[in-house]
């Protein structure tokens, strides 16, 4: 029996005619017993009243003026949206429980004061909490912790912020045995993987798995265009007009699109089409926080229709008043589109509505595929892998500006965190003597030289200013270099990045904050616009386009050799895939097909391996790279989700050498050195261990500037320590993060065995969508649109001939 509520809980409960979930009060008993807990949950569950109600219970019982909880979030906003939703049950118990939120928002006096008379909870994020670590007055603060609270723990709990974050419960745990730990999720597919994450010294026992009650089953329909679906394209624009009818005929709808890019897009198509002028508007990261946060203002009051928005609301921001969430594009992922039908009413009695836009015929059965997943009740699976040594760097500097440490203390609290537990005494020896002097590449220069070791073995900071450089700098998320978009007056709109800032010129016209912007001036830090009527372009942004999930391929596989299940496809998908069927094949589960053809003088690759475009743009550069030394007159490639493209002078007459699993060890490993994908990843590592700072006091270093000092160490320990650790780093992150090499290694594996080869004398249905692509990157007049167009007809009358 879980114990009972505190009799002002119970009737608070009662006031609003409410009871208690069952998963609320299983937490409770897991508290009562001591246990750590993963509580999922479907969104709407009352999750973070969950989480909480064990520290209110608590906290009503055994009164305390010292800090009681913590609670970590990934986003600022989140913490805010929290806080507020909180602070309502405790003001109406009339509870004297003080919460406050931390993040880097948060005024510089209410952070000191924050140190020395803390709330009994305290609201932050992964970073904010990891500073709060490097002070010495850090122990005290934490001595009396009962709980901490990790919500939406999905969201970073496999990347570096969630290495970051687990060191911080290793030292919250060293510092007090008796923390317990509690994580909240909505979309958890191994709930021991993450109840090995959460537990110290990854001991899975020691965290009770909770499981909430289930909701309503979601209403998702996905939308069937006026007309036919798309043979290419992946922004949904098409079905502006039908969007809008949607957003009409509701109080309140969240438009979802995947890259801010996108979110730009479809907001015009939007506005174009909002014959009715509803309020409408767009939300991003790359806005300024002052907009963000009076969109959100506006729609927390249900002044908005309709918010065109990224991930940046994907995460538990609660607006019961959203009756409808539409997704543009394919979803990419069961969990990521369970995350974001939640979204919508936010209760667990109700039917969330969604309607999914997919932007091509793939996308189609991408998106009949997430909603067979979100059916059948399967999540993405989390790829957890080993803890990166640069944020391992970020953190021992911090530990040390709290005070001094034993190396082999500092070691074995570090492997209690599950990332680490694996960690060699050696590769530690390498992060300390790293953090000492640089590496003997860099030991000459006294800026390096950070920290210190005494005759006793103990390891301090070398001088104060290293202090302050920490905390100046400190953080995971590297953001790209940046200019600010301001107005003449100063009024800061947000920012973009400075690859798309180079390409314009004064005068030039871009969409930005859902507004069209002319360029006025430009100079190392700022872009100087004013509103303008005329025409103007996307910005773009960089960094990784989100794959579709392996789980998510998997069931694309299976539709595609289905043709019982083809039924449910509308007519022109199912006469695009039967044509295929007919005049070429259809790959199995688990094998490759690859087809050959002569298209208007080129000859054609086509590999259908659905591994997404971030792995086929690799593919495509290593494919080229062998194609001229096998002397085949390589021309380019072209590459979306599904498939890839490559083109050139010769016909490829066997595909299986091209295939052959030392391209990873010879022409991956090449390209990346050539390419400036290393240089990239050096630069992230570089920033997140503190090699390079960002920012000097009262001054913060341009982009340009930072890439210039990361570029010149990066040549220097090439030359003369290639096995320095940052390097190793780099490695590790250019191959994982921004190759998708994983998934590369599988496609390649599956080429080995399953490979089938079909040879034909012209295109073939399924190779339409991605040929389609081949010119349209640099378009930029009408005629030459309306050019490809034609020519994209003339592909598909030509690819679906039976004859």
């Amino acid at each position: 029996m879980p114990p009972a509520l505190p009799a002002i809980i119970e009737d608070w409960f009662a006031s609003r005619d409410w009871r208690p979930r069952r998963h609320q009060m299983d937490m409770m008993a897991a508290a009562a017993r001591g246990d750590h807990a993963l509580l999922v949950a479907p969104t709407g569950a009352g999750k973070t009243l969950a989480g909480f109600l064990p520290s209110l219970a608590d906290l009503i019982a055994h009164p305390t003026d010292r800090l009681h909880t913590l609670y970590v979030s990934p986003l600022k906003a989140l913490a805010v949206d929290v806080r507020r939703n909180l602070l309502t049950p405790i003001e109406e118990m009339g509870l004297s429980i003080s919460v406050e939120t931390r993040t880097g928002d948060t005024p510089s006096d209410r952070k000191a004061r924050q140190r020395v008379r803390p709330p009994q909870i305290l609201l932050t994020t992964p970073e904010s909490l990891s500073l709060l670590l490097s002070y010495p007055d850090a122990a005290l603060l934490f001595s009396d912790l009962r709980t901490m609270i990790v919500d939406e723990v999905h969201a970073f709990a496999t990347q570096k912020r969630g290495d970051l974050l687990n060191l911080s419960m290793a030292r919250l745990q060293a510092i007090n045995p008796a923390l317990r730990r509690v994580a909240l999720s909505a979309t958890v597919a191994d709930v021991d993987a993450y109840r090995a994450w959460l537990a110290p010294d990854g001991d899975i026992d020691r965290v009770t798995p909770v499981m909430g009650e289930a909701g309503a089953e979601p209403n998702v329909a996905i939308l069937i265009p006026e007309g036919r679906v798309p043979w290419s394209g992946h922004s949904g624009k098409y079905a502006a007009k039908q969007v809008m009818a949607e957003i009409e005929a509701r109080q309140t709808t969240l438009v979802f699109c995947n890259t801010r890019g996108l979110a730009e897009l479809i907001f015009q198509e939007l506005w174009s089409a909002n014959d009715a002028n509803l309020p409408i508007a767009i939300h991003h990261g790359s806005l300024s926080i002052e907009a963000r946060r009076k969109v959100e203002s506006a729609m927390a009051a249900g002044k908005l229709r309709a918010l065109v928005a990224t991930a940046s609301l994907d995460l538990g921001v609660d607006w019961g008043n959203v009756d409808c969430v539409i997704q543009m594009g394919a979803p990419k992922g069961s969990s990521r589109l369970l995350q974001r039908i939640g979204r919508a009413n936010h209760r667990l009695d109700q039917s969330s509505e969604a309607i999914l836009i997919p932007g091509n015929r793939f996308e189609y059965l991408e998106a009949r595929a997430a909603l067979d997943a979100v059916e059948a009740g399967e999540r993405d699976a989390d790829d957890f892998r080993v803890g990166s040594l640069d944020v391992l760097a970020q953190h021992v500097m911090g530990l040390a500006c709290a005070g001094p440490f034993r190396a082999e203390e500092l070691l074995e609290e570090v492997r209690s965190a599950t990332p680490y537990s694996a960690l060699t005494a050696e590769a530690f020896d390498h992060v300390l003597h790293f953090i000492e002097g640089g590496g003997y590449a860099l030991r000459a220069y006294d800026r390096f030289k950070r920290l210190t070791q005494d005759d006793d073995g103990t390891w301090r900071v070398s001088h104060p200013r290293f202090v302050q450089q920490h905390r100046l700098n400190a953080g995971i998320i590297v953001d790209q270099p940046a200019l600010a978009v301001r107005f003449a007056n100063g009024r800061k709109l947000g920012t973009v990045e400075e690859g798309f800032a180079a390409q314009l010129r004064p005068g030039d016209s871009f969409f930005f904050s859902g507004m069209a912007l002319e360029v006025v001036r430009m100079d190392t830090s700022d872009l100087t616009v004013r509103a303008t009527s005329k025409q103007a372009r996307i910005p773009s942004w960089g960094g990784s386009r989100m794959a579709m999930s392996t789980r998510l391929a998997d069931r694309v596989r299976h539709l595609l050799a289905e043709p019982d299940a083809w039924h449910r496809f509308p007519p022109d998908v199912r006469e695009w895939l039967e044509m295929q069927k007919l005049r070429s094949a259809l790959p199995q589960p688990g094998q490759l097909l690859i087809e050959t053809f002569p298209h208007e003088g080129h000859h054609y690759l086509v590999c259908y391996s659905f591994e997404g475009w971030n792995a086929h743009q690799s593919l495509g550069m290593l494919l080229t790279r062998r194609m001229e030394s096998q002397r085949l007159m390589p021309l380019g490639f072209v590459a979306n989700d599904y498939a890839l493209a490559v083109y050139g002078l010769k016909p490829i007459t066997d595909p299986q050498s091209l295939f052959s699993a030392d391209i990873l060890d010879h022409e991956f490993i090449d390209w990346v050195e050539q390419s400036s994908l290393l240089k990239r990843a050096f630069r992230d590592v570089a920033v997140i261990s503190g090699l390079i700072e960002r920012q000097h006091p009262g001054k913060r270093k341009t982009g340009r500037q930072v890439t210039f000092s990361t570029d010149l160490i990066y040549d220097v320990l090439r030359k003369y320590q290639p096995d320095h650790l940052l390097l190793k780093a780099a490695w590790a992150d250019a191959r994982a993060r921004m190759t998708d090499v994983g998934r590369l290694g599988d496609l390649i594996d599956r080429a080995a065995t399953t490979m089938l080869h079909v040879t034909l004398e012209r295109v073939s249905p399924l190779a339409v969508p991605v040929l389609i692509l081949i010119g349209r990157e640099h378009v930029a007049q009408t005629a030459a649109e309306d050019a490809l167009l034609m020519e994209a007809e003339a592909l598909v009358a030509e690819a679906m001939r039976a004859d």
